[in-house]
């Protein structure tokens, strides 16, 4: 089984089911992986929200479309990783965002778990495996 992480524009793609994102989530979770979110991402996704025109309706379809899926915590395990990133990123002169710093720790800590991104920053923290699952 692998752990599919969504960041938050592919997040934001299955929540307004634009592109190929739902169809991608429906394959992942029929084959047996599971899907999920960060705590992170679940923070800036409620960010945007509470900046848009409606936030009650927004985050009503945020949590419909997005209830099913596992949400998993920035814990110790992920601290830890965060923690080894930054300073791995800090001595090659690469500086990330913390949002995606922490979502790559969240997905280190799991073990078998890509990060769904558009975000190809992602994509220098050693040993991560990223996915665009907005492309065919």
């Amino acid at each position: 089984m692998t752990r599919y992480l969504l960041d938050s524009g592919i997040a934001s793609d299955l929540i307004n089911r634009r592109g190929l994102v739902p169809v991608r989530v429906r394959e992942a979770r029929l084959r047996g992986d599971r899907v999920g979110l960060g705590t992170p991402v679940l923070g800036e996704l409620i960010a945007g929200i509470q900046n848009s025109n409606d936030p009650p309706r927004q985050l009503a379809t945020m949590w419909r479309n997005l209830g099913r899926l596992t949400l998993w915590t920035f814990d110790r395990a992920a601290a830890l990783e965060f923690g080894r990133v930054y300073a791995e990123l800090r001595r090659v002169g690469r500086i990330m965002q913390v949002p995606d710093l922490q979502i790559a720790a969240i997905a280190l800590s799991l073990g078998n778990c890509v990060v769904v991104s558009k975000d190809s920053d992602l994509r220098a923290v050693p040993g991560l495996t990223v996915e665009d699952w907005s492309r065919p």
